[in-house]
C-alpha cells in the first residue's frame, strides 16, 4: 500500500483540528469530473465527522487531460495569499464546468479581490512552483490520478463514494489511539 511521502506541514491547505483523530489528504484537479464528483462527498464526511476529521487538499493539476486545471490551482493559490483559499476552493468545484480565464476572474471578484492582479499572477507563473510541489509530493506518493487519497498517510484504494470512505475513516480512527 502506498504512503504519503510529504507529512502534513505548514504549508498544506487544512481545515479541521491538528489534533484530529483521521486526517484525509486529497490530491485533486479542479478540472476532473470525479474531484467534481468527490467534492460534495468530502463536504458531508466534514459535517458527519467534525472535529474529528482533518482534510487537507493538494494540487495534482493533470495538464495533459485539463487545460484550465494549472490556472485553477494557481488561482486557489493567489486566493490563499489573502487568506480565501477554501472559498476559492469551493467555488471553484462549484462552477468546474465553465472553468476558463473570464471564469476564475469572476470568482476573484466575487470574493473581494483583484481579477487584473490574479490574471498577471497566473500569467508570471507566481504560484506555478507552489501547484509543483504538492504535484511532485503527489508523485512521489504514488498518485497517478485524480482524485488520490490518503487518510492517516495510507493510500485509499477503495470508492471514494460516501459510505466507503466513511467506513474507511471509521477504521483509521479506531486504530488511531
Amino acid at each position: 500500500m502506498a504512503k504519503l511521502r510529504v507529512p502534513v506541514g505548514p504549508s498544506d491547505h487544512v481545515q479541521g483540528p491538528a489534533d484530529a483523530s483521521v486526517t484525509l489528504v486529497e490530491y485533486g484537479d479542479y478540472e476532473c469530473p470525479h474531484c467534481g464528483r468527490a467534492y460534495p462527498i468530502i463536504k458531508a464526511l466534514q459535517k458527519e465527522f467534525g472535529n474529528r476529521l482533518r482534510f487537507v487538499f493538494r494540487n495534482f493539476p493533470l495538464r495533459e487531460l485539463h487545460p484550465h486545471a494549472e490556472a485553477a490551482a494557481e488561482t486557489a493559490e493567489f486566493a490563499a495569499e489573502h487568506e480565501k483559499f477554501w472559498e476559492m476552493h469551493d467555488l471553484i468545484f462549484e462552477n468546474q464546468s465553465a472553468l476558463g480565464e473570464r471564469l476564475l476572474g469572476q470568482l476573484a471578484e466575487q470574493l473581494g479581490l483583484d481579477a487584473k492582479a490574479l490574471r498577471e499572477s497566473v500569467r508570471s507563473g507566481e504560484f506555478s512552483e507552489r501547484v509543483a510541489h504538492d504535484f511532485s509530493g503527489g508523485v512521489r506518493s504514488g498518485v497517478n490520478g485524480t482524485p488520490t487519497f490518503f487518510i492517516n498517510g495510507a493510500r485509499h484504494d477503495r470508492s471514494f463514494d460516501f459510505a466507503t470512505l466513511a467506513d474507511a475513516i471509521k477504521e483509521a480512527a479506531a486504530t488511531h489511539k
